[in-house]
């Protein structure tokens, strides 16, 4: 990225909101470093689709959206992708910033989808749209890329 951003998405967990399906956080001081004097536009979008704190975890399996027990929240999730779509059009992001691993977010990895905490290389379906819209997406474990931007 050669220009600087100036409007930055983050996953809100990482800014230190309790909006993981555990109940916790995900803070990242290097992120929040970066982001100081730049508007910042914290989301999550299992929580704009309505989804509770804490929450079941879940992955994607064959495209989908499944918890352990196999229950589907693929609606769920369209509709808070959806939602996030809605907010970030009244917004001039320059850089999406993402928690790595989530069935959302995910940037590079994601969890294998049996629950077993193997990673394999994808992307969460957040993390997917943004890109399908032509948006800079950066996975966090990758900010140090950004330093001096």
């Amino acid at each position: 990225m050669d220009v600087k951003p100036k409007c930055v998405l983050v996953s809100a967990c990482l800014l230190g909101e309790k909006c993981k399906y555990n109940g916790g956080h995900n803070y990242n001081q290097a992120l929040v470093d970066y982001v100081a004097g730049k508007e910042v536009v914290a989301i999550c979008p299992e929580v704009l689709a309505g989804l509770p704190t804490p929450r079941e975890p879940v992955e994607l399996v064959d495209g989908h959206v499944l918890d352990k027990r196999g229950n589907c929240y693929d609606d769920l999730f369209e509709k808070g992708i959806e939602r996030c779509v809605h907010e970030l059009a009244k917004k001039s992001i320059d850089l999406a910033v993402l928690q790595s691993r989530s069935p959302s977010c995910g940037v590079n990895q994601i969890y294998d989808g049996n629950f077993s905490g193997k990673k394999v290389a994808g992307s969460g379906l957040f993390a997917q749209k943004l890109k399908a819209l032509g948006y800079p997406v950066l996975d966090v474990e990758d900010i140090k890329q950004l330093e001096g931007k």
